[in-house]
């Protein structure tokens, strides 16, 4: 899941594919994106996101999604007290599970998470992942960040919508349903 969005995005741990999701990009993967992002949401970052969505968002104009993400509140999670200068973000920090505990308990919108694999990783950890939508691509990266590292705990999905690109993308969607179930053939 690292640096899918350009060459020189995330190079950390000499990683050389940087813009992998480019050559898939087509018509529907651009609708379903939109789609994504039209309804009411607020974002959860992890700060290396935050830094390179901050350098970028705020200059760019638009709806969908720049304007989207303008408006929205950011929650920024890190851990050292980074200056937050893109407007309406938040910075998250102590003990994050907890606070990102009860930032889900509050009455407002869905927080999405774009990016930020290191965060990401705490939210697994901790079974604070009630949806997933997986975008799922035609390649193998070898090297660079995991959606699915160590420490993920074990949780049962169910899929509520899927979509195919003519690229061979899946777009996959994904909520809770509670434990793994197991069983056996025998």
């Amino acid at each position: 899941m690292q640096a899918p969005g350009g060459p020189d995005e995330d190079t950390s741990g000499g990683f050389k594919f940087g813009g992998w999701t480019f050559p898939y990009f087509d018509e529907l993967s651009g609708k379903l994106m939109n789609d994504q992002m039209s309804m009411p949401f607020d974002l959860l970052l992890g700060r290396k996101t935050y830094d390179i969505f901050a350098a970028y968002w705020p200059k760019q104009s638009g709806d969908i999604p720049a304007g989207v993400f303008n408006k929205c509140t950011k929650y920024v999670v890190s851990g050292s007290s980074p200056k937050l200068d893109w407007e309406h973000s938040v910075l998250v920090e102590g003990d994050v599970a907890a606070k990102l505990k009860e930032l889900k308990e509050q009455d407002g919108p869905m927080l999405q998470v774009h990016g930020s694999g290191n965060m990401i990783q705490t939210l697994l950890k901790n079974d604070l992942v009630d949806e997933m939508w997986l975008k799922i691509f035609p390649v193998t990266l070898g090297n660079g960040k995991k959606l699915f590292a160590d420490g993920t705990m074990p949780a049962g999905f169910e899929l509520t919508e899927s979509q195919t690109t003519t690229s061979g993308v899946i777009f996959a969607n994904y909520k809770r349903a509670g434990e793994v179930k197991t069983g056996s053939f025998v």
